[in-house]
């Protein structure tokens, strides 16, 4: 458990949020990529074409593209591998995904976390918080949306 994770869950201390928030990812060198955030689905999901997995120096690593912001083109980005995963989609199919692991911070509070790739193309959000991540010290209110700042202009 992080040093952050571990403060929050001492001081018992909630942090609310929304049902839509910018979240980092300073492992991809991402920041600010917008999230819905959903207490219905286990694990948190990150947009990904072109998945491709490589095995380098023994290790899984996946290597993947994604767009950040509306109006960049997809860029390649590799991030270390945790397995295949079979998942229930929100339309109800079961498939198999790679589950990378990374770094995410939202708000104040960031930890190395699993994301699935997934082709998210006909969401409204290329990130899907779920509840794994959110029981490091959120609470969600659905009726707010970017309780932690707003997503840059371009992007709203």
């Amino acid at each position: 458990m992080s040093r952050l994770s571990r403060k929050i869950k001492a001081s018992r201390e909630l942090i609310d949020i929304g049902w839509s928030e910018c979240v980092d990812l300073p492992d991809l060198g991402l920041s600010r990529i917008k999230a819905k955030i959903d207490t219905g689905a286990a694990t948190s999901s990150i947009h990904a074409t072109r998945v491709n997995p490589l095995m380098i120096g023994g290790q899984l690593v996946v290597e993947f593209w994604f767009r950040a912001h509306r109006g960049e083109p997809a860029r390649k980005f590799r991030a270390p591998g945790v397995e295949q995963r079979r998942v229930k989609s929100s339309n109800g199919a079961i498939e198999l995904r790679y589950v990378i692991e990374t770094t995410m911070i939202l708000g104040s509070v960031g930890w190395k976390g699993h994301m699935t790739l997934a082709n998210r193309n006909t969401m409204s959000f290329p990130l899907l918080i779920g509840r794994r991540a959110l029981r490091r010290g959120f609470r969600v209110d659905c009726a707010r949306k970017w309780v932690l700042g707003q997503p840059e202009e371009s992007d709203r």
